[in-house]
């Protein structure tokens, strides 16, 4: 289950893509997460992922 709040949301994103995951498709496919969904919930908020710097922004 992840985070409701988009800035924690955020945080435990990048926390995961700092020390498990090399990249978003990595996480959301170990964790069964829809990537489009996680990607809109994190834009409503205004973050979008870094593909180059591999974490949220």
């Amino acid at each position: 289950m992840l985070p409701r709040d988009p800035f924690i949301l955020m945080s435990y994103v990048n926390q995961k893509l700092r020390d498990e995951y090399a990249d978003l498709d990595a996480l959301c496919e170990d964790r069964e997460i829809d990537r489009e969904e996680l990607e809109r919930r994190l834009a409503e908020a205004g973050f979008v992922y870094d593909e180059e710097q591999k974490r949220i922004r």
